[in-house]
């Protein structure tokens, strides 16, 4: 029974504007690929929501549980990124076209939740995250891909006011970073795959 309900959900959620290969990574070609990927004990009860902020607009990319993958497809160049649960806390991006960039979204002490952060994950192994390391692999393997459906962009609809308060609240305290934090927060176009 349960491969049934499975099989069912995969049927119903599948987005024919967006063929997966069979690594499960979009197939592109003048886009970038951003995966961010989620595996902690950690706060593994709480939802994350995951945004990029676009000409001053929110787009909402999705939601992600613990040992769940989202790969988001978008155009090269510059990016911010944004992921929200009792906090907001950003990522900025310069991503090259043809490229598959990796985030990890890890948790942090929040006063009534865990709140999370986006993290790059380097392709120069001058990090814990970077793709030489052999849990890069390990969650490339353990992680599902999760994606857009009507319960996901139901959960938006009813809570976008919160999100765009949390924005707005925590925007201020991301430019008040130094250039050498947010450097530290930000995908660079050497990270890319």
């Amino acid at each position: 029974m349960r491969k049934l309900i499975f099989a069912f959900f995969l049927i119903t959620n599948i987005s024919t504007s967006n063929a997966e290969n069979s690594s499960g990574i979009n197939s592109f070609e003048e886009e970038s690929m951003v995966v961010f990927m989620r595996s902690s004990f950690v706060g593994a009860a709480v939802k994350a929501s995951i945004y990029e902020i676009r000409d001053g607009a929110t787009i909402f990319i999705g939601i992600m549980k613990n040992k769940t993958k989202i790969n988001y497809k978008t155009s090269a160049g510059k990016h911010t990124f944004m992921v929200v649960s009792e906090a907001a806390d950003f990522m900025d991006a310069e991503l090259e076209e043809g490229k598959t960039y990796y985030s990890m979204i890890t948790p942090r002490a929040g006063a009534w939740k865990t709140r999370f952060s986006m993290k790059p994950i380097r392709n120069d192994g001058t990090t814990d995250l970077n793709t030489e390391s052999k849990k890069f692999e390990k969650w490339k393997k353990k992680t599902k891909v999760v994606l857009m459906d009507e319960k996901s962009k139901t959960w938006y609809e009813e809570h976008k006011e919160s999100v765009e308060e949390k924005r707005a609240e925590y925007w201020g305290k991301w430019i008040q970073k130094s250039a050498e934090d947010k450097l530290e927060r930000t995908l660079k176009v050497s990270d890319g795959t």
